[in-house]
């Protein structure tokens, strides 16, 4: 346990800024890392949870959370905002080694693994057979990250996934349909390509930089991340140089617009509403944004297939520390959170986030909205397509020989093949540690 503890602490570094996902802002409603009141002043037992969500979706579980406080007189649960995804975690580490973390912390579904290595996350199996609550009453496509050696570690909360946005007023216009496969991709976001004395005006189709949108694709040619013995990658059958090939292909005509690394999300996302793309891979966590903001038909997709669809899943789920002097109170949180009305699924339908159990998505109150904005009930549909290929202890050091290689073949104009040669060695490389 100490080894694996020390194991966490030294990657506290590694990592900044690398993760998708909807992850807030810094602001100034954070308070000190570790900060810990177990009894409030009115004598209620008191629980820590730290969440990453700033700006409007801070304000929804803020507001969750003021509805968990009132609905009962006996636990006050405290939420901090603790920065960017990356942030919290980098938190984390150093208060679980201090010993003064949260009872409760929001975890990006990708960091689970690590801490669930280390033996800091409490199974909550125990507590949820108490409670009457079932791993199937869970959205199957999204408990891919929530349990490790035979543990139930995390549970889905604030959860997305990466989905086609179209502008099909722009689609319209032009007699096009939008894309399902592929080819049709390539086909319709050239068709939309508008060049004036060799300059684009307006391109076909884009998405922000990330690691989610490649390893969708190679997912799509039917690769893996990670070989099944977790030993090297899973795409060296050509999988990763077909969907870089297309990439490269489409950057050089037009189709594709691929953004600076630097705030490409507000890039692509801003380039999308005023026209100057079609099409876009993007979270389904920016609906409610472009919704408000498109002044054209706006509809989403399922991601086009190669061989299949398929689709990785973002987002953060929920755990409970093992640490916690308080972990009656804090499940009878999280239980909340996960059963009652006023829980989860009030915040699921003010911020977006994709339903995660059975329970909401049947509700009359998901229907009702799904019929008003079918937009969203798309990227449900499509969790029946979700992979999760890039599960391993090791995946935040291997993310970041996988954003060099991006970097090097989208950026720099280096050989695909080569790169990727390359990042299969640094993979087995770190693997191998």
């Amino acid at each position: 346990m100490r080894k694996k503890l020390s194991a966490l602490v030294l990657s506290a570094a590694v990592f900044t800024g690398l993760l998708s996902g909807c992850s807030g802002t810094e602001n100034s409603q954070g308070t000190v890392a570790g900060e810990k009141n177990p009894t409030s002043a009115s004598g209620k037992t008191t629980v820590q949870f730290w969440h990453s969500l700033g700006g409007k979706n801070g304000d929804y579980i803020s507001a969750m959370i003021k509805r968990y406080n009132e609905s009962q007189d006996k636990i006050e649960v405290v939420g901090t905002f603790q920065g960017s995804y990356d942030e919290t975690v980098t938190k984390l580490q150093q208060a679980v080694a201090a010993k003064t973390g949260p009872d409760v912390t929001m975890l990006e579904r990708a960091y689970v693994e690590m801490f669930a290595d280390s033996e800091v996350l409490e199974d909550m199996a125990p507590f949820m057979k108490k409670t009457g609550l079932k791993e199937e009453d869970f959205t199957q496509g999204l408990m891919g990250h929530s349990k490790f050696d035979n543990k139930l570690v995390s549970l889905p909360l604030n959860r997305s996934t990466p989905i086609l946005h179209v502008n099909k007023t722009m689609l319209d216009e032009k007699g096009l349909s939008v894309p399902k496969t592929w080819e049709e991709l390539r086909k319709t976001a050239e068709a939309l390509v508008v060049k004036e004395n060799g300059e684009f005006k307006r391109y076909g189709y884009s998405m922000p930089y990330d690691t989610w949108y490649p390893i969708a694709m190679i997912s799509q040619a039917k690769g893996k991340f990670f070989n099944d013995e977790a030993t090297s990658i899973g795409f060296a059958g050509g999988e990763g140089l077909k969907t870089f090939k297309f990439l490269k292909d489409l950057q050089s005509t037009g189709g594709l617009y691929y953004p600076p690394a630097q705030d490409s999300g507000n890039i692509v996302n801003q380039m999308f509403t005023s026209g100057k793309i079609g099409m876009m891979f993007q979270s389904t966590g920016v609906i409610g944004s472009l919704k408000d903001s498109a002044k054209f038909d706006y509809v989403t997709a399922y991601m086009p297939m190669d061989q299949t669809y398929a689709t990785p899943t973002g987002g953060a789920n929920i755990a409970l520390m093992a640490d916690s002097k308080n972990k009656d109170a804090a499940w009878e949180f999280i239980n909340w959170t996960m059963t009652d009305p006023k829980g989860g699924l009030q915040f699921i339908l003010d911020s977006g986030y994709l339903p995660f159990t059975q329970k909401m998505a049947e509700s009359p109150e998901m229907k009702d909205l799904w019929a008003k904005e079918p937009n969203r009930k798309v990227a449900y549909d499509q969790l029946q397509y979700a992979v999760d290929t890039n599960k391993h202890v090791a995946w935040t050091q291997v993310m970041q020989e996988f954003f060099k290689a991006m970097q090097a073949i989208m950026y720099d104009n280096k050989d695909i093949q080569t790169t990727l040669d390359t990042f299969k060695k640094e993979t087995e490389r770190i693997l191998k540690k």
